[in-house]
This record gives structure tokens, C-alpha cells and sequence, in this order.
């Protein structure tokens, strides 16, 4: 069960990023019917048996993205009902907070991940009610400021967590994963970037 949803969030993210993809270079618009149909095909593509042991394509491209974190997977969801299906795209502020939230972890924990430091961050994921509070108070102070996205992503992840739907038993791997770590911090970065832009503009006018 857990190898099946492992494939199925991959497929799902690889659709999303070949809509972002398709939209974003203006090929088709995510409206149109053909470009649906691509993405449906994408999907079909990605569980075809390969090889000797006839296991499908997206098994093999587990093999190098390992499994992908359950933020990571219902984002991707969310773009594609956005673009395909029409759904209310998430606003910028509520991006903002979730890119912010998943770079702010991703910096405390993977450069002590990789040993930079005598701090177990990866252990509390294995069950800390530490960890669950700060997430139980950033829910709650996320709540109070009108942020709804990242409430709901943090409890999606817990479900999964307490569900056991991956096969990592830890909750860091239900909240971030590289990929989307990597994403948020260059969103991060490119945000700083352009604020930073915009006020040596006004200061120099």
C-alpha cells in the first residue's frame, strides 16, 4: 500500500510539473481539452511495466527521487485542480507563508541531517511531543494571522504520519522532502531578491 501511494504522489507531482511546464511557456492553455488529455497521457505513460520485472516507468524514477513528501504531493494537486479543473488558485500570501515555513525547516534540518552540528534534529520526527507542539502552535498562530494553507498541509501530513501511509515512519518525511525544499528556498531567495530590488529603486530615485 505504501509503494502504491509512494508512485502515485510521484505521478501526480511529474503531471503537475508538466502542466507548470506547458503553462508556463504558453504551449497550451491547462484549459484546453488536448492539453488535459497530455497530462492524462503523461499519467498513463508513468505506470507502464518495464523490464524483466515488469515494474512501471514512475519505479524507476522513485529510484532517484525516493519518496516524495505529502506537502509536496497535495501542492502538486492543488496546481493541477487550479489549472486543469479550474480551482481557485492559492493566493500569493498564503505561497508566501508555506515557502517560508518549509525553508525555515529545511535549513534547521538538513545541514544537522548531514551532520553539521552535535543537535539530532531528524530524531523528534520519530514521534517528539516536542516537534508536535511547534506544529500545533504554528498551526494555531498560522490560523490567527488568516492563513489557511499552511494549517491544512501541516494536518494533511499528520493524518499520513499517524496513518502510516509512506514507508518512512518519520514525520519530517511527510513534511518536506529535498525537492520541494530546494523550490522553496530558491522562491525564498528569489522574494528577498526582488523586495531587496524594489527598495534600492525607491532609495535612489
Amino acid at each position: 500500500m505504501t509503494d502504491v501511494f509512494a508512485l502515485m504522489g510521484i505521478s501526480v507531482v511529474l503531471c503537475a510539473g508538466l502542466l507548470a511546464w506547458l503553462t508556463a511557456w504558453r504551449i497550451c492553455s491547462p484549459q484546453a481539452l488536448w492539453c488535459k488529455l497530455l497530462t492524462l497521457l503523461c499519467f498513463a505513460l508513468l505506470w507502464i511495466p518495464l523490464g524483466t520485472a515488469q515494474i512501471p516507468v514512475v519505479a524507476y524514477v522513485r529510484g532517484f527521487t525516493a519518496d516524495l513528501s505529502i506537502t509536496l504531493i497535495a501542492l502538486a494537486m492543488g496546481s493541477i485542480g487550479h489549472r486543469a479543473l479550474g480551482w481557485r488558485a492559492t493566493p500569493k500570501h498564503e505561497q508566501a507563508a508555506v515557502m517560508a515555513a518549509v525553508a525555515a525547516a529545511a535549513l534547521f534540518l538538513y545541514p544537522l541531517a548531514l551532520g553539521w552540528g552535535d543537535l539530532d534534529a531528524y530524531g523528534p520526527g520519530w514521534g517528539s511531543w516536542g516537534m508536535l507542539l511547534i506544529l500545533l502552535v504554528l498551526c494555531l498562530v498560522s490560523w490567527a494571522k488568516g492563513l489557511l494553507v499552511l494549517p491544512a498541509l501541516v494536518s494533511l501530513a499528520l493524518m499520513a504520519w499517524s496513518f502510516g501511509w509512506m514507508e518512512s515512519g518519520n514525520l519530517w518525511d511527510y513534511l518536506l522532502d529535498p525537492w520541494l525544499s530546494t523550490f522553496a528556498l530558491g522562491y525564498v531567495v528569489k522574494i528577498v531578491f526582488i523586495k531587496c530590488l524594489h527598495a534600492a529603486v525607491r532609495r535612489f530615485r
